[in-house]
């Protein structure tokens, strides 16, 4: 009867050895279930959580890596804290990668966060604000956007601009807007820029020299919302175009 009792458990530790492998490989196939277990899961992140062949995210001649979890990449790919104009590529391949249409993987898998305490990158001790639900759920809104929208942001993120480029390291919040001064510093200096806008005809059209002297680009350019060149609101029979505009409306 003893031996009987041991077959039994025996048997039953080899079928949930089979069951948690089964698990792991439908995880592997399945990134939005492994980034919801890996979001709940106090242990180190690994990207292997979620990719069965780490070795394949790697790009060719890329210096070997040591381990699968997040600090193997930051131990090299600092986190993004100085908030300078400097392009942050792998920051915002990482993102792009994980964020819909190429992925669905929740925020919660790669940074931690307490409500209205902290937020960062796990692994590191620095916080770059202390978002509340709501603020937290807008974040994410305006990130999956960023990835993936027809507005400017997105065209900021093909080009390799990070939200830490326009906003710096801290966390935008509801009512912030990015200085003129900001953009300038990649897209001017103003006299460069109203020297490239200036139109072969009708030179005193130039959106970047209106007669009404220093306008915010943020007027006419939205980051997260359609841009509307401001200009058109008076002189509705100027033809001018603005990237960001997002779809067009029938």
């Amino acid at each position: 009867m003893k031996k009987i009792v041991l077959l039994a458990v025996a048997v039953a530790i080899i079928a949930l050895g089979y069951a948690v492998s089964d698990q792991d490989s439908v995880l592997a196939a399945n990134p939005a279930k492994a980034s919801a277990k890996a979001a709940k899961s106090s242990t180190p992140i690994s990207c292997q959580t979620c990719h069965a062949d780490f070795s394949s995210l790697i790009p060719e001649n890329h210096p070997p890596v040591k381990g699968n979890e997040l600090s193997a990449c930051t131990a090299c790919h600092a986190p993004e804290l100085t908030g300078t104009i400097d392009k942050n590529a792998y920051s915002v391949r990482m993102h792009l990668a994980h964020l819909p249409p190429k992925g669905n993987v929740d925020c919660l898998v790669c940074h931690r966060w307490q409500e209205g305490k902290s937020f960062g990158l796990t692994g590191a001790k620095e916080s770059w604000g202390a978002p509340n639900k709501e603020e937290m759920e807008l974040m994410k809104e305006i990130f999956t956007g960023w990835a993936a929208s027809v507005y400017m942001d997105n065209l900021h993120a093909k080009a390799g601009i990070s939200c830490a480029n326009c906003h710096g390291k801290e966390l935008p919040t509801f009512d912030v807007t990015v200085e003129n001064t900001r953009c300038l510093a990649c897209h001017g200096p103003m006299e460069a820029l109203v020297k490239k806008t200036e139109p072969p005809e009708f030179k005193d059209r130039n959106p970047h020299q209106s007669h009404l002297g220093d306008i915010a680009c943020t007027v006419c350019h939205k980051a997260h919302s359609e841009s509307k060149v401001y200009c058109l609101g008076c002189h509705q029979n100027f033809k001018m175009t603005i990237q960001g505009a997002g779809e067009t409306k029938p």
